[in-house]
C-alpha cells in the first residue's frame, strides 16, 4: 500500500497541525500528542501512546484511528514508528482497571506512555476534556484525535498496539473471539461469556448505566473475582 500526498491532503494535514504550530512558534520544540484506547471494552487492558514529531511532518491519511480501516492503521503505524522523533506506549492492566477504575487507569496508561518517551515534552496535547497531570503543561482537546495531528498519530499507535495484544489473547482464549471484537460487547462476545463464563482478562468493574441487562446479570452473578 502506498498513499500519495495530494494538495487537498496537504491542506488537511496543515490544518491538523495548528495546535502543534502554536507551540512550536512559541519556542516549544517537544510537543507530544497523547491518546488512549480501550475504555469501553469488557476485556483487556487500556493502552495509551504519546507521539512527538519534528516540525514538518507530512504523513498522509493521519486521522482519528476510529475513522480508518485496520489495513490503513497498520500501514500508518509502521510509517509513524519510522518518522516520529519519539514514541512512548503505556498500558494499564485489567487488574489495575478494576482496582482504580477505568478513568484513573486511562490516566495511568497515559502517564506511562509519556514516561516512556526518551525526552521530557515541553507541552502535551491530550485527547478529551478531563485529563489531569500537574507534572507537565498540557492542553486537553475535545475530539483531539480528529483535530490534532500528533494526537491522531497517538490514537493510531495505541489502537494498533491494543489490537495486537487482543489478537494474542485470542490464541489463549479462542472461544471468546477477541481477535474479532477486541473485547468489546458484541453479541458474539456476550454469548461466549454466558456460555463459558469469565476468563482472566475480563474486567469486573463497570458503571451499570454503560451496560445491558444481560451484561449486568453476567457480572452480578460472577463469583470468581
Amino acid at each position: 500500500m502506498k498513499i500519495e500526498m495530494n494538495q487537498d491532503e496537504t491542506i488537511r494535514i496543515q490544518g491538523m497541525l495548528e495546535y502543534e504550530k502554536k507551540h512550536w512558534q512559541s519556542g516549544k520544540k517537544i510537543i507530544a500528542g497523547v491518546d488512549e484506547v480501550g475504555r469501553g471494552p469488557l476485556a483487556g487492558p487500556v493502552v495509551a501512546a504519546a507521539v512527538v514529531f519534528h516540525e514538518s511532518p507530512d504523513i498522509p491519511m493521519i486521522d482519528d484511528s476510529k475513522k480508518l480501516t485496520s489495513e490503513i492503521r497498520e500501514y500508518l503505524y509502521d510509517i509513524i514508528k519510522a518518522e516520529a522523533w519519539y514514541i512512548g506506549i503505556g498500558i494499564a492492566s485489567v487488574n489495575e482497571i478494576d482496582k482504580i477504575n477505568i478513568l484513573q487507569a486511562s490516566y495511568l496508561a497515559m502517564s506511562r506512555a509519556i514516561d516512556e518517551l526518551k525526552v521530557r515534552p515541553d507541552h502535551l496535547l491530550v485527547d478529551g476534556r478531563d485529563y489531569q497531570n500537574s507534572a507537565l503543561p498540557y492542553s486537553a482537546i475535545i475530539k483531539g484525535d480528529s483535530l490534532s495531528y500528533s494526537i491522531a498519530a497517538a490514537s493510531i499507535v495505541a489502537k494498533v498496539t491494543r489490537d495486537r495484544i487482543m489478537q494474542n489473547y485470542d490464541k489463549n482464549y479462542p472461544q471468546y473471539g477477541f481477535s474479532q471484537h477486541k473485547g468489546y460487547a458484541t453479541k458474539f462476545h456476550l454469548d461466549a461469556i454466558e456460555q463459558f463464563g469469565f476468563c482472566s482478562i475480563h474486567r469486573r468493574s463497570f458503571h451499570p448505566k454503560r451496560f445491558s441487562d444481560l451484561q449486568l446479570r453476567l457480572f452480578k452473578n460472577d463469583q470468581s473475582y
